[in-house]
């Protein structure tokens, strides 16, 4: 059953949103920026249109052509292209269900993330598109800026349920092979899987030159270990079943668990991708804030 859109972008949601877009601005707007580079100042530019020359110009924007023409000095005035095109890259694996005891699902909390980050960037003016996968890419929508957007990716993510067993490798790889320009990769995953083919799979879009954010969702439960006693551990995906003595294994296993985390961090610090690791007691507008800050911050 589809779950309303309301429900990840509450009315009171979206003034927590607007509320975060009004202290990140200046933020987000470095951000997105800061993920171009090009000779001219920095960044892209494209021609916008002609001033006459004021005192303090450089005399090297004059354009001698319109000069000649006119024998009038004017500048050719530029234009910061700032625009990058974002994907929201959403992992909707059986694993992606589980919750414990939070409101939110792992799927749902990356649904409310995904939201508030497509609406800061159509705020902007930067193309946000959507990519849903499983075992493959099931969902898509190319990446537009318009106000409406918001609301296409958020209906279609409604509709999105976790179910199947998740091939995360296979399916970076395929959204490399469907992009055909430098974008900005937002995934938000479990990375329950084999990490070796997803650090290579990662690698490779890197190579491509695509920015990537690696979203690591996990469950509150799936990260502090609460349970006591003897309990019996399910696999989504596998269904197989386990009875594990949970104060013997917790140590173990919280260990464990933070090896997993520090492996993806190393990986991503070495490629040049942002890894975030998140659990869902995190209130997601608290963990975009931070992650905004701290980009900042290296910047």
């Amino acid at each position: 059953m589809s779950r309303a859109v309301e429900e990840y972008l509450k009315p009171d949601v979206v003034q927590q949103i607007a509320r975060l877009d009004l202290r990140a601005k200046f933020i987000v707007k470095g951000f997105l920026q800061g993920l171009h580079a090009s000779p001219f100042q920095g960044f892209s530019v494209e021609f916008s249109e002609h001033r006459r020359y004021a005192a303090g110009d450089d005399p090297k924007d004059i354009d001698w052509l319109v000069y000649a023409k006119t024998d009038k000095h004017y500048i050719k005035k530029y234009e910061a292209e700032t625009n990058i095109t974002g994907y929201l890259v959403v992992d909707t694996s059986g694993s992606m269900g589980y919750t414990y005891r939070q409101q939110f699902t792992k799927l749902d909390y990356a649904i409310s993330l995904a939201s508030a980050l497509c609406w800061l960037m159509v705020h902007q003016q930067d193309p946000c598109g959507l990519m849903v996968f499983g075992e493959k890419i099931t969902a898509s929508l190319p990446a537009r800026s318009r106000r409406s957007q918001i609301s296409e990716v958020l209906s279609l993510l409604s509709k999105t349920e976790a179910v199947g067993t998740s091939e995360i490798s296979a399916s970076l790889l395929q959204i490399g092979a469907m992009l055909r320009h430098r974008s900005l990769l937002m995934v938000f995953s479990d990375l329950l899987a084999e990490p070796a083919a997803i650090r290579d799979a990662l690698l490779r879009l890197r190579h491509r030159n695509h920015d990537i954010i690696l979203f690591h969702v996990l469950d509150e439960a799936e990260v502090r270990f609460p349970f006591q006693g003897m309990v019996e551990l399910t696999d989504p995906e596998s269904s197989q079943s386990m009875v594990v003595d949970a104060d013997a294994a917790r140590r173990d296993y919280v260990t464990g668990v933070d090896d997993f985390r520090e492996h993806y961090r190393q990986v991503c610090q070495q490629a040049g991708i942002d890894y975030v690791p998140l659990d869902t007691s995190m209130p997601f507008d608290t963990a975009l804030m931070e992650y905004l800050i701290n980009r900042q911050q290296r910047a």
